[in-house]
């Protein structure tokens, strides 16, 4: 099934619904909330229909401007990018009506532009097949997600605000000198071309490209909030609303996104070029923030923080997992973003919820279920999808260093939730504080998709497992792009 003008659907039309709002806004908040509502429903249909076309046939390309590549900006899209868009749609629903329901999106101003915005550069960055593009998607994921952080806030939200900023233009610096060198040596920033030409580089040019491939792996440690580039992710989603850090859970993963995407298509892990660099740097890195994320998790003295933590610890766990590069590891990789995606983001609109009760009052028992249920899934426990995910990560890295940093996180990490369970719901003695069902209603959602998950992981690690065969395999990638010479 050919997809044509709907590969780029996912990219204009929260694009044009942005401004829309933004142009509307004077018409008060309910034509927002319905353009918001309507935009990302149609998005996860279309996000739907394109995964079941990517999942039928090879990847296809969209040529902007009916400009061929290299030399035009083209999308790309294949089975690995269509399942983040609909993962991204996906959360980006629920979680905007939770948004809305707690009142959230009327604390302040463009709320719903911004949103769109965000789901506009989200779904570029998975779906560009060109470098320079993907650094554009990430600027217009740093302006919207800017403005989204510090929404209706002051003080402490507007200083993890430019920390947050300040690290990540240091980012975008380091992506363009990157992009400048890889261009210098190549003169091409087409990704597929870039896989075609750079096994064929002279040995003084691979010096190079071995420059340009560590630049941009450190670009996508920031984005991905690896050590020793993690220090902004906590302060800025705890400070973050609910709401927006949920959305969040799976803004961290484009780093990984492009960290997996470049580490299969343009430096493979048999290229001579980056030969035994790239998975060496990242296994040590994404072990020390998966240990820091849950020495965290068990110091942290408020829940915000706690799931802020629990962030960092998935986003190590991510990068520990992929820094394998097979076929194995990069289905555990994509099986276990899922269910971190939306494990953090339940477990920071739960924080929420108990952030907005009063202080000291007993919180209600449905509440307390939804954070244990939530707990079981950050720490990786059965019955939900955290343990099969952990335990396909564990046969993907079987090396003693990881698994006793994996399960030792975890064990730190449960014992983390429990101190803080136990803080919550059991010593309060107060008046019983209520939590309106509605409130309810979308964290249990996303606890009851990783029930799904568990029960579907047959049938879900198996089309994983394809994909994944498919991104260690990127000539159809490459002959997609149909490049000159037949490259």
């Amino acid at each position: 099934m050919t997809m044509g003008h709907w590969i780029i659907a996912p990219v204009v039309l929260p694009a044009f619904l942005a401004a829309l709002s933004l142009l509307l806004a004077r018409h008060g908040t309910t034509v927002a909330r319905f353009l918001a509502l309507g935009g990302t429903v149609a998005l996860l249909a279309i996000s739907v229909t394109l995964m079941i076309a990517a999942s039928n046939g090879p990847p296809q390309l969209y040529r902007l401007g009916d400009w061929p590549a290299p030399f035009g900006i083209v999308l790309v899209l294949d089975r690995l990018s269509a399942l983040m868009l609909v993962l991204t749609s996906g959360l980006a629903l629920p979680v905007l009506v939770q948004a809305i329901v707690t009142g959230w999106d009327i604390r302040g101003r463009k709320f719903h532009a911004l949103w769109l915005f965000q789901l506009m550069g989200l779904n570029g960055a998975f779906l560009t097949g060109d470098a320079f593009n993907l650094f554009v998607f990430f600027e217009v994921l740093l302006i919207a997600s800017y403005g989204l952080m510090v929404h209706g806030g002051t003080g402490p939200r507007l200083r993890a605000g430019v920390q947050y900023i300040a690290v990540n233009l240091v980012g975008s610096t380091l992506f363009l000198f990157a992009l400048g060198t890889a261009y210098a040596v190549t003169g091409t920033l087409n990704m597929a071309d870039l896989a075609a030409k750079i096994p064929a580089l002279p040995d003084g040019d691979q010096a190079l490209m071995r420059v340009a491939a560590v630049l941009l792996m450190l670009v996508f440690a920031i984005k991905g909030a690896l050590v020793p580039l993690h220090f902004w992710l906590p302060g800025t989603y705890a400070a973050s609303p609910g709401v927006v850090a949920a959305l969040f859970a799976v803004m961290t993963k484009v780093g990984a996104y492009a960290a997996l995407r470049f580490g299969t298509l343009v430096f493979p892990p048999d290229l001579a070029v980056t030969s035994g660099l790239i998975g060496p740097l990242l296994l040590p890195a994404g072990l020390i923030t998966l240990a820091l994320g849950a020495i965290g998790i068990l110091g942290a003295a408020s829940l915000p923080r706690l799931a802020a933590y629990a962030a960092l610890m998935s986003m190590g766990t991510v990068f520990t997992a992929m820094a394998a590069f097979t076929p194995w590891a990069t289905m555990a990789t994509l099986y276990y973003v899922i269910h971190s995606t939306l494990a953090g983001a339940a477990l920071f609109l739960i924080a929420d919820l108990v952030q907005a009760r009063a202080p000291g009052s007993r919180l209600p028992g449905l509440l307390a279920a939804l954070f244990m249920a939530s707990a079981i899934a950050t720490a990786g426990l059965p019955p939900l999808s955290g343990f099969p995910a952990k335990l396909m990560i564990l046969q993907a890295q079987p090396l003693w260093p990881v698994w006793a940093v994996i399960l030792g996180g975890s064990f730190l990490a449960l014992l983390g939730l429990s101190r803080s369970g136990s803080a919550l719901f059991w010593k309060p003695q107060g008046d019983a504080a209520t939590l309106p069902l509605t409130q309810a209603l979308i964290p249990a959602a996303l606890l009851l998709a990783l029930v799904a998950l568990t029960v579907l992981a047959g049938p879900v690690t198996a089309w994983l497992a394809e994909t994944a065969r498919l991104l260690h395999d990127p000539a159809p990638y490459i002959l997609a792009n149909d490049l000159p010479g037949g490259a």
